[in-house]
């Protein structure tokens, strides 16, 4: 509604222009918003504001010459009820109903396509996300990081971005060697040695089934032999092992990569990377180690990027991989990290400008911890992975729709507080079920009116606006502006990369809706009203599940 606005008004200013009515930025100048308050009316600009700064005039007299022109336009009450000035110069515009109406109308018209848009058509973005090391099994924080890349890679495809989603696999190093290890002397116990197990060897009964599933497999091949080339087998075998369940774990999670991208495949082309940034004078020698320049765009020191000793560091990788992205053209890149690398940021950046790619292409989003909790008390380790809650344990608990809603109700950089026993209620205690319910609750009543010999789907392609004209009651204007403006919520919470904020418009929406079942009656008696409010609850309906889809949670037509 708030584009079909503007744009009326923008056509409508602009011919004011022409004919000298109104200074020639009126148009350029025109941005509305919507209002907190309905006294203050549905929408507001600050047009005449923005004039009485340029033409040094007073600002009501502006916004009382541009209310005037509106006012005279011929399709005046098509749009706005009436509009007033408030404060200094703020213009407010009050929408008519039937402007309202014809949203339903338009809503029911695009039906899954309500809310998407053409906005970014034409632009390639890269979102990588998750990217747990694969030497145990994905935690809930990874699990966060799972729902906020789905949920926004669905976002910026609703507007037009061709999106493809990243799993960047660590597989080489100093952590992945040690997984190796630790399973071949878990593997060596299987046979009664006894083992003096290092402390910084990984810990989780994981390690302990693959090292069983080795033995199962092989019997007593490595017992004798050469232990590095037993390590590298079970190096290989663990690292397909868990990254066979990171897999599993994402695809029951609902999220699908489009590629995943190996940190070892980059070898040669790191080489060429640091041979590159050496050429570019970027990298200097100093004490035998190899420095990288990331200071000279604003990084709080230099990085090393080869030790003394020749060995390349964590960082070389990140800036091959980095470089790689921008390689293969995409005009934005996103990466969604945990809390623990807010401090690689600049460094990341530095190095992407002084590869010669624009750093404003890249974005960082960080994701907070969340804090498991049971009745307000905080979930104790998993026994399984060691050290911490695994995804798997919670989505097996509490669902896959809860998780994921869960995981999004908060800003990604707001530490969570994730109560497991609430997100099983089924009550309007528990935020999802409350939202579910309500899409829920809509569709019983257009079930209920099929079996009263009313077809909703009839109803919906027949009706004109003067059918809905019944539709004025303040609980029915607020539901329809509500859900006129989802598609403005759906290219704010991209443009943000905020997924959130749909969430935020869920659960208003469900309130207005549940609010409105117990304050009417929507089959009733008046043949004309009820299928008014059929067509409402059928708009309604498809907002609500396409707002869930976005989020990669059901609507269930049941519960």
């Amino acid at each position: 509604m708030k584009s079909l606005l503007t744009d009326w008004l923008h056509q409508t200013i602009t011919q004011a222009a022409a004919q000298g009515n109104l200074p020639a930025e009126a148009a350029r100048l025109l941005a509305l918003s919507a209002t907190k308050h309905a006294a203050h009316g549905d929408f507001a600009t600050p047009l005449a504001l923005l004039l009485a700064q340029r033409e040094k005039s007073a600002p009501r007299g502006i916004a009382q010459k541009i209310v005037a022109l509106i006012q005279a336009d011929p399709d005046f009450s098509t749009w706005l009820s009436r509009v007033e000035i408030a404060g200094p110069g703020y213009i407010n515009f009050f929408l008519a109903p039937a402007c309202g109406h014809r949203v339903l109308l338009e809503i029911i018209r695009q039906g899954e396509r309500y809310g998407r848009s053409l906005t970014s058509a034409g632009s390639r973005v890269q979102v990588e996300f998750v990217s747990a090391n694969p030497t145990g099994p994905l935690h809930v924080a990874s699990g966060r990081a799972a729902a906020l890349g789905d949920a926004l890679c669905n976002l910026l495809s609703a507007v037009g971005f061709d999106v493809q989603r990243e799993y960047y696999i660590n597989d080489i190093g100093n952590q992945i060697e040690r997984l190796g290890h630790s399973v071949y002397l878990r593997y060596r116990q299987q046979f009664g040695e006894t083992i003096d197990f290092p402390a910084e060897g990984y810990q989780g009964d994981y390690v302990t089934e693959i090292a069983q599933a080795v033995a199962a497999a092989e019997g007593r091949r490595f017992l004798a032999g050469d232990e590095s080339a037993a390590v590298g087998f079970f190096t290989a075998f663990a690292l397909e092992s868990l990254l066979g369940s990171i897999r599993r774990d994402m695809a029951a999670f609902g999220v699908q990569f489009d590629r995943w991208f190996s940190e070892g495949s980059l070898a040669d082309e790191t080489d060429r990377v640091i041979a590159d940034l050496k050429t570019r004078g970027h990298l200097y020698e100093q004490e035998g180690a190899w420095w990288l320049a990331t200071t000279r765009c604003a990084d709080d020191k230099d990085r090393v990027v080869i030790r003394a000793d020749g060995r390349r560091t964590y960082f070389a990788s990140d800036i091959a991989y980095h470089h790689n992205k921008f390689a293969r053209g995409f005009d934005q890149v996103i990466n969604i990290w945990g809390a623990d690398h807010h401090g690689y940021i600049e460094r990341v950046k530095a190095a992407v400008a002084l590869l010669g790619h624009p750093p404003d292409r890249l974005k960082i989003l960080i994701h907070q911890l969340v804090n498991l909790m049971r009745n307000g008390v905080a979930v104790p380790m998993s026994k399984r992975a060691g050290t911490f809650v695994t995804l798997k344990e919670v989505i097996d608990e509490v669902g896959v729709d809860a998780t994921r809603f869960f995981f999004l109700m908060r800003r990604a950089d707001t530490t969570l507080d994730f109560d497991l026993e609430l997100a099983k209620k089924h009550s309007s205690d528990n935020p999802v079920y409350y939202v579910q319910y309500a899409h829920a609750r809509l569709c019983s009543i257009l079930r209920v009116a099929a079996e009263a010999g009313i077809d909703p789907a009839a109803v919906a392609s027949e009706a004109g606006v003067a059918d809905l004209a019944g539709l004025v009651s303040a609980e029915e204007l607020e539901i329809i502006k509500q859900i006129a403006l989802y598609p403005d919520e759906v290219r704010t919470a991209a443009d943000a990369l905020e997924p959130h904020r749909i969430v935020f418009y869920l659960q208003a929406l469900a309130g207005m809706i549940h609010r409105y079942y117990f304050g009417h009656r929507i089959i009733g008696d008046d043949p004309t009203l009820t299928r008014a409010r059929l067509v409402l609850v059928r708009a309604v309906q498809i907002v609500l599940q396409n707002a869930l889809t976005l989020l990669g949670i059901r609507a269930p037509e049941r519960m």
